[in-house]
């Protein structure tokens, strides 16, 4: 039985970006869409005056240094700053740390923080846990820099969108084991997972959603993504369970989090569950669906839906960064 086509409960002031989106297709590789798919426009005067530095942190042993790139407002380094740790996405297996600039010199600028974005290595060339170790190694190099970069080591998150808020999701597990051994590991303040992509049996098993994944990211590309990062078939038995945030049992002690996702977004149901899985095990969430949204309907900066969605992200971090108590 074929998918009913959901394009009627797409918000009717999102239809036109539907024409907006490439229609991506893996069936040659992740080499063309590596290409030259997120161009930066010029940037307003405001925005260039935030400082961009790019550095390269020690990876995990054994591992490449890590790429990131640091911003923060402009003038003299003020101490005691929040930080945000963004963690690009593209399906884990394309994008860059600089894909998203105007944004987090915008975030830079908004709340006053520093942000330093993490160019990870991506899959298939790298498959897990490398991806998570290039973050983790760049979580430890902004706690350990935090002094230099005027940064409270209290106030640092972490977030992205789509694969990005996936990888976040992941890291926050991970720096949570981490910090159950040594104390003095770093331990974020908050995850930001925007259409968060974290559960490789979304598009493998299970019952499909009937009306979420028509659009932009597929069932199909969820398989290729979820495959390349793991290097084996998702959905199966012999998948880690420390892979993929949504296999993870233990939820306990990890860092407040928030969860915005659209209503016709493949990763809708994955969502909902993990944010009902924080809940009981006792981590503050908060979470938005916004109806008639589908995956990366925010690229449409104008669309109301969009400017709702950026602003209940902006509010939720500035109260993880205690701004304005």
């Amino acid at each position: 039985m074929s998918q009913p086509s959901s394009r009627h409960l797409v918000a009717p002031e999102l239809l036109a970006g539907l024409d907006f989106f490439p229609r991506v297709d893996f069936s040659e590789g992740v080499g063309p869409w590596r290409a030259n798919l997120f161009e930066r426009p010029p940037l307003p005067p405001h925005l260039a005056e935030v400082s961009l530095e790019e550095r390269s942190v020690p990876g995990a042993p054994g591992a490449p240094d890590v790429r990131v790139l640091v911003y923060a407002p402009p003038g003299p380094v003020k101490a005691g700053r929040p930080a945000m740790l963004d963690i690009h996405g593209g399906g884990y297996v394309i994008g860059s740390a600089d894909m998203s600039d105007a944004a987090n010199r915008a975030l830079a600028l908004s709340h006053d923080c520093v942000v330093v974005s993490v160019d990870y290595r991506l899959a298939p060339e790298t498959a897990w846990p490398g991806a998570l170790e290039d973050c983790y190694a760049a979580l430890c190099w902004l706690h350990d820099q935090a002094d230099a970069l005027g940064v409270d080591r209290a106030r640092i998150a972490v977030g992205g969108s789509s694969a990005g808020g996936g990888h976040a999701a992941a890291l926050a597990i991970h720096a949570r084991n981490r910090a159950r051994i040594d104390p003095a590991a770093p331990m974020p303040c908050f995850q930001l997972l925007d259409i968060p992509m974290l559960d490789d049996r979304t598009g493998t098993s299970g019952d499909p959603h009937p009306y979420c994944g028509e659009f932009t990211w597929t069932a199909e590309h969820n398989r290729f993504g979820w495959g390349a990062l793991l290097g084996m078939a998702p959905g199966g038995p012999d998948v880690p369970e420390a892979a993929v945030p949504a296999r993870v049992q233990d939820l306990t002690g990890l860092p407040p989090a928030f969860i915005l996702i659209g209503g016709l977004d493949l990763f809708l149901e994955e969502s909902l569950e993990y944010a009902r899985r924080l809940s009981r095990a006792g981590v503050p969430v908060e979470l938005h669906v916004i109806p008639g949204g589908y995956h990366g309907f925010g690229l449409m900066q104008d669309a109301p839906q969009s400017r709702q969605s950026a602003a209940l992200r902006d509010a939720a971090l500035a109260r993880a960064f205690g701004i304005g108590l």
